[in-house]
This record gives C-alpha cells, structure tokens and sequence, in this order.
C-alpha cells in the first residue's frame, strides 16, 4: 500500500534531509555532494551536444540524404524519443535497485558509440536507427542521476544542485552549435575528410567527434562517483512495485498531472525554439552554420544556462520565503516569459534583431527545467524517484520533443512553404505550447504546497 511508503516520511512522501533511503544529506561531504553533480553535469553537458548537433546539421544532411523538413523533424525528435521513453522506465527501476553512477556510465558509454555511430549513416533508415540508439543510452542520465541529488542534498538545497545539473543542457548545446559551426566550416573547405581509408562528409565527421569524449568520461564516473546508498541498504530496500508507483501518482494526481501535463507542454515549446533555431537563422538571414553555430552557441550557454540557473535560484529564495507552491510558481513565470518573444519571431527583420528575440526566448523557455525536476523529488517516495522521474521524462520526449520538432516540419512543408516563414511555424508551435503550460501549471500551485 502506498501508505506503507509515506507515512515514516511525512505528508511529502520524503523528509526535509534527504530521501531517508538511511541517508541523511547532511552526513555526506560537501565536496562529494558537489563532485557527485559536477561529473555529472558534464555528462549532461555530452548528452545534449550528440543529441543538439543534428539541427546545427540541417542543411548538408538534408542534401545528401534528400529528406524533408518532415523527416528531419522525425529524426530530431521521434527517433531520439522512442527509446529514450521506452528504455527509461526499465533503466529507472534498476537505477532504484543497484548501483546508480554504473547505470549512468554505462549509458554515457552506449550514447557516445550511437552518435559515432551516426557518422557512419548513408540513409535516412541507417541515420534514424543510430538516433534510437542514442535515445537508448540517454534515458540512463536524467532519472538516475535525479534520485541520486535528491539523496545527496536537503530540500533547500535542491534547486541549486538541480539547476547545476540542468545547466549543463545548455552547456551542452552551446558548444554543440560552437563546435559543430567550426568543425562543419574546416572540413567544408576540402569537401569532407578521410578516416582509416573511409571517406567521410563534414557532417558525418562531425558526429565522429562529437561522440569520443563520451568514451572517456564513461569509466571516469563509474571510477570517482560514490553511490550514497550501501550495497546493503539497495540489497534490503522494500523497493514498491511499478504498480505501487502508478497508484501514488493517481493518489497525487491534483499535483502530478499539472505537473506532467504542464512542463511537457513547456518542453514542447523550448524544443520548438531549440531544434529550428539554426535553420530560423540560416534560412531567414542566409547565416552559414559557422556563424549560426557561433551565434546560438552563446546564445544557448547565456541564455540558455543563465535561464536554468535563475529559475533554480528564484526557487530556492520563494521556498525559504515559505512559498511550498515554488515550482510551480517558477514554472510559470518561465512559460508567460516565453510566448511574447516567441510571438515575434516571424517579425525581426533584421538579424540582429532575431539573435535578441531568440536570446528571451531561451532565457524563459529554460525556467521550467530545474522546477520540473524539483516536484518530482519532493512529492515522490525516495524509491519510487527514479521511476517517476522516467516517467515524466516520457512524456517529455513523446509528447514535447516528437509534437515541438513535427510539427515545426509539418507546418513548413504543408503552409509555410516559403524557406524564410519558418519563424510562423515556430511562433504557433512554441507559443501555443507555453501559453498552455502557464495555464496547466497554474492549477498545481495548491495541491503541491500541501505537499
């Protein structure tokens, strides 16, 4: 019964240390609280480069293989999601039971091969598989490493060491648009280059590079990252059933539908910006991917990042203010900040102009990222973290990444038809999306804050 994993932790499901797994937050060493979140932002920081590089990639990969926008925005997000959901619901439930920083490294190791793996696809159904697999060795990241904070941090600390983790998103994408832009400009210039004896286009050698750090960051993690939890203590956890998760979240269904409903729709609007974003600017202000990949590159790293961390920031001083409904709150000040730049999209008619629209629009587009992780840590029951989160990470890619990255495609190839309306496409899509996140996130407040 659901009650049997709730009433020794309070209404919250969780005390106000740790998650009470026989751990106290407080008895964990500083450094290795903050180490713990360091390597494992750069992980996420690597997860977001091989899974971001493929928009900065639009162009080259469009004429060779000879796909649609359609089909680009079936590999940016359907391909990528599938596994990414289905993979994560399993991964999460062993993330519960063993040792969580060997099922992350063996996920950096698995995503890292997949993006390699992408440089090597000559059709549309090798580049679609390699995605999948991608996706796979993503889905180890997020819910595991969410539990794994939640054990290492009190409650007032959890929006700082979520937000450190988030930033690394956009880390991530920053330097996948720098890196990518500049790899893609060199190598243009001799037309591609040659690797033990195989010839290689830009684009294919880009995702090559990209994917070799993670091969040395895998054994690192699994080396240095000390599981909080004794082989004793995950030997003998009562670990609930996926079942006894299903009922604690219909239990708490006032606080985790507006939860799941709501940031979804907010990623689907922060997808929307993200993945069209460098073909916005290379198609409406005839940008290369070097300068598009330098412009988004800073734009992602200091928007992007500084939007994650202030979200995480506001958070945390609402909760010591005694605001219980704080993530909420963030969120939707986060998804009302990103329908008016998003709006004008279609309207800048310079590139300067498009730069300073897209720069608001990632500033707020990225608030709801650490507030989505913090509900779910303190509303679920320390063993049940990793699956909830799993399951929100989902929706999240089902709906937000697959529905913000098709439909941007779908309306260029069935409305916008003209390369330069591409700011339409994601103007309806994100803004719609964030305009219904505000909305949904609003009826959450309360329930939470009784949490």
């Amino acid at each position: 019964m659901i009650c049997h994993f709730t009433a020794a932790l309070g209404p919250g499901g969780r005390d106000d240390q740790s998650g009470n797994n026989g751990i106290d937050a407080r008895a964990v060493p500083s450094w290795r609280a903050w180490y713990s979140v360091a390597i494992c932002m750069v992980a996420y920081i690597l997860s977001f480069v091989d899974r971001q590089i493929l928009s900065l990639l639009i162009g080259p990969i469009q004429a060779d293989l000879k796909i649609s926008d359609t089909e680009f925005g079936l590999l940016s997000g359907l391909a990528f999601s599938i596994f990414y959901a289905v993979m994560g619901i399993p991964v999460a439930t062993l993330s519960d039971r063993i040792n969580r920083p060997l099922v992350i490294s063996a996920g950096v190791a698995i995503w890292s091969l997949a993006t390699a793996a992408c440089g090597l696809a000559s059709s549309f159904a090798g580049l679609f598989t390699s995605r999948l697999m991608v996706g796979a060795g993503e889905s180890t990241l997020s819910p595991a490493t969410h539990s794994l904070i939640a054990d290492l941090f009190p409650r007032e600390k959890l929006g700082r060491a979520t937000a450190i983790f988030a930033v690394g998103s956009f880390l991530g994408s920053g330097i996948a648009f720098l890196v990518g832009g500049t790899i893609i400009s060199a190598v243009n210039v001799a037309e591609g280059v040659t690797v033990f004896d195989v010839a290689l286009r830009p684009w294919q050698f880009v995702f090559i590079v990209v994917g070799a750090p993670g091969l040395l960051l895998a054994p690192l993690l699994w080396l240095t990252v000390k599981e909080p939890r004794s082989p004793a203590a995950r030997r003998h956890a009562d670990v609930p059933s996926f079942a006894a998760v299903l009922r604690m979240l219909w239990s708490r269904r006032a606080v985790f539908v507006p939860h799941m409903v709501g940031f979804t729709f907010a990623a689907m609007a922060l997808f929307a910006v993200l993945g069209w974003s460098p073909a916005y600017l290379m198609r409406t202000f005839a940008m290369d991917a070097g300068q598009s990949g330098f412009w988004l590159g800073l734009i992602a790293i200091v928007a992007g990042g500084g939007g994650v961390l202030t979200s995480g920031l506001l958070m945390d001083h609402l909760t010591v203010k005694g605001r219980r409904d704080a993530p909420f709150v963030t969120g939707v000040i986060g998804a009302l900040g990103t329908i008016l730049p998003v709006a004008f999209l279609p309207q800048a008619g310079t590139p300067a102009a498009g730069l300073a629209i897209l720069t608001l629009a990632m500033f707020f587009a990225s608030f709801p990222m650490t507030p989505s992780t913090a509900v779910m840590q303190v509303a679920s029951p320390p063993l049940m973290r990793s699956r909830v989160s799993a399951l929100f990470l989902c929706s999240n890619s089902l709906i937000g990444l697959t529905l913000g990255s098709v439909l941007v495609g779908l309306l260029n190839d069935v409305y916008f038809k003209d390369p330069k309306d591409i700011g339409m496409s994601i103007a309806l899509v994100g803004g719609g999306a964030a305009a219904l996140a505000a909305l949904i996130l609003a009826t959450g407040r309360r329930p939470f804050a009784r949490v």
